[in-house]
């Protein structure tokens, strides 16, 4: 049986291993789009930042209809075959908008320290802040998560049928601090 603290250990293995997240947007006139992006998650509400170019498919989405969902995934490192105890994901809803300029200062290093954290590379590619200000042509956003999913591993496990959990926004996992750290492949 998956216990409350299995759950809120899964969800916080997920958000802080998870290198990319999937955004799932839709057009004014209802024409959906998935973008994989880089991300910082923050706690306490769930959130996650993100940065783009005004122009492209997912931030118009955004500016006409701020509701997306999306996912996280993670996948163990087997050369042969994937080892099934080691995948996990998670999946939400949630409102998503431009940050606006005098609230850059809250988001702006969390976000780089997080997509890039070794100095060196961070000082490669970090966009300075007022590259992320109007006229510019890039922006970090926010998604404010509403609903929060877990893959169902226990039921499938027994059935083989794929379900999710929704968990409360509230669980410890979901409040505490990030940990989450990755090396870049580039440099």
């Amino acid at each position: 049986m998956v216990t409350a603290d299995d759950l809120a250990e899964r969800a916080k293995r997920v958000l802080d291993t998870a290198r990319y997240m999937n955004l799932a947007t839709a057009s004014a006139g209802g024409v959906p789009w998935a973008a994989t992006l880089e991300y910082a998650w923050l706690a306490d509400p769930l959130r996650f930042v993100f940065g783009s170019a005004t122009s492209s498919r997912h931030s118009r989405h955004v500016r006409a209809r701020p509701e997306v969902g999306g996912s996280l995934f993670i996948a163990g490192r087997h050369s042969a075959g994937v080892d099934i105890a080691s995948v996990d994901g998670a999946q939400f809803s949630g409102h998503c908008t431009e940050i606006a300029p005098d609230k850059l200062d809250e988001y702006y290093a969390r976000f780089y320290e997080t997509v890039f954290p070794d100095p060196r590379q961070r000082a490669r590619w970090q966009l300075r802040p007022t590259l992320l200000r109007s006229p510019a042509e890039h922006r970090l956003y926010l998604v404010e998560v509403e609903r929060w999913w877990l893959i169902d591993t226990g039921t499938w496990a027994e059935d083989r049928i794929d379900r999710r959990v929704e968990l409360p926004l509230d669980m410890p996992a979901l409040t505490g601090p990030s940990r989450r750290t990755h090396a870049r492949a580039d440099s």
